[in-house]
């Protein structure tokens, strides 16, 4: 779980830096703290400390706007909505890679190949790139079934799949593609054993461990085992 994720959405929590986060939103412009202060009703200096602890934690910027804005002293401090989004999902969920994969499908969908065909090779590639990444951070030459199982594991864990060891193989406590998975489990379900088909592909661990079907109450439907 994301933690300074968590730490922004609880910030929101406290009434005052809700409403200084709301109105710096809605304002559709940079705002300075005194106008900040006056929109909620508060002094300019506590109107400052919660700012700076809403950019702190990444849900606003900041800067120095123009000195025309003043006639006399320094240019004021500007805040304004950050441009990256926090998401907190218990347990995690990642539809975007979900929705990645469909929209690369549905853009680049190949001559003769159908929409189902499409997406499972994106999801295959998708994986295999995510599995070079993990495997390039590794540093590793050879891998063996041990070394490549551990770093599947590590890519898995990142994804929200809550991989767990169960004798030789690896279940997956999470499902990220839930509950999409649950209305249309054959099409969610091979896409995802494709995605981490890739995963193994990329981290050179093709034909030591695969990925397989394995549906299990409560948990996502693929299992990693070694190959045989």
């Amino acid at each position: 779980m994301d933690r300074r994720a968590v730490a922004a959405i609880a910030a929101l929590d406290d009434d005052v830096r809700r409403g200084l986060y709301e109105y710096v939103r809605a304002a559709g412009k940079p705002v300075t703290r005194e106008t900040a202060a006056a929109a909620v009703g508060i002094s300019r200096k506590l109107a400052a400390f919660h700012l700076d602890k809403l950019v702190d934690l990444k849900l606003l910027d900041s800067g120095f706007g123009s000195t025309e804005t003043r006639r006399v002293g320094r240019a004021p401090r500007l805040y304004e909505p950050a441009a990256s989004d926090i998401t907190v999902r218990v347990p995690e969920r990642t539809p975007e890679l979900l929705a990645g994969i469909l929209v690369e499908a549905v853009t680049g969908q190949r001559a003769g190949e159908d929409g189902t065909a499409a997406a499972l090779r994106v999801a295959r590639s998708c994986g295999t790139a995510a599995g070079r990444l993990a495997r390039k951070r590794t540093r590793a030459g050879r891998i063996g079934t041990e070394r490549a199982t551990a770093v599947a594991e590590d890519v898995l864990t990142e994804h929200g799949f809550e991989p767990y060891r169960v004798g030789g193989a690896v279940r997956l406590r999470n499902c990220p593609f839930h509950p999409l998975a649950a209305k249309e489990p054959a099409f969610i379900c091979g896409l995802n054993r494709e995605y981490l088909c890739g995963v193994l592909a990329g981290i050179g661990a093709d034909g030591r461990i695969v990925a397989e079907l394995a549906p299990q109450p409560g948990e996502c439907c693929v299992e990693i085992r070694p190959a045989g």
